[in-house]
């Protein structure tokens, strides 16, 4: 929790219990005066077994307030106040502090590992991961070897948006990596055919026109 949410916390949530309690004990002791009165005057003489049963009860009551729930509100009171407070993902940020101290190899393998795990940034993970092996560590044709496995029939499914971070990795790697650009063409044309109303597609065709004149000399 944080530190200024802390502060601003009643201390155990005991405040409203102890307002409670002290209401409760109020009507007790009239309960108690009332029954004793009646025993003396011989009114009700069975009043002095009233009395103790109230009390019995109090103290029942007052066992249940303390043990059972008071904690329980005052754990509610902490999951409810955590709720939105806590990151549910760091992100990428330690592995690119790796990257940035130089420590390549070991980046690498953290996106794998991440990769790994089956989360939604499974081919964002390992795109960054593409992008060491082709570059510091000088492996790209490992790099596209990895990025297309996942194109592999029976895999999971991917979603348009990693597709496309799929397909434009390949291109860059295939284009200034691996020197094909005709191979880059082939991936950037699949983007285009499968999601020609993307909002990415303007971009995909520029790119694909930009790649024809640059090295075919083709305009589009």
């Amino acid at each position: 929790m944080l530190p200024w949410l802390r502060d601003r916390r009643p201390a155990s949530t005991s405040e409203p219990f102890d307002y409670l309690r002290g209401a409760i004990a109020f009507l007790m002791v009239g309960a108690t005066i009332g029954s004793v009165v009646l025993a003396i005057t011989g009114i009700a003489p069975k009043a002095w077994t009233l009395a103790a049963a109230l009390w019995a009860l109090y103290g029942l009551v007052a066992g249940v307030l303390n043990g059972v729930f008071e904690p329980f509100v005052d754990w509610c009171f902490r999951v409810l106040s955590d709720v939105g407070l806590r990151r549910s993902d760091a992100g990428f940020s330690e592995i690119e502090t790796l990257e940035s101290r130089g420590e390549y190899a070991f980046a690498a393998e953290r996106y794998r590992e991440r990769a790994d795990r089956g989360r939604g940034d499974r081919v964002s993970a390992l795109a960054r991961r593409a992008a060491l092996l082709a570059g510091p560590l000088k492996d790209p044709a490992r790099a596209v070897a990895e990025l297309e496995a996942l194109r592999e029939p029976g895999g999971r499914r991917l979603t348009a948006s990693d597709e496309i971070l799929l397909g434009t990795t390949l291109a860059h790697l295939y284009e200034h990596r691996l020197n094909q650009p005709g191979r880059a063409m082939v991936e950037f044309r699949r983007l285009i055919d499968a999601y020609p109303e993307s909002h990415h597609a303007r971009h995909l065709r520029r790119a694909l026109a930009a790649l024809r004149a640059d090295r075919f000399g083709l305009d589009s």
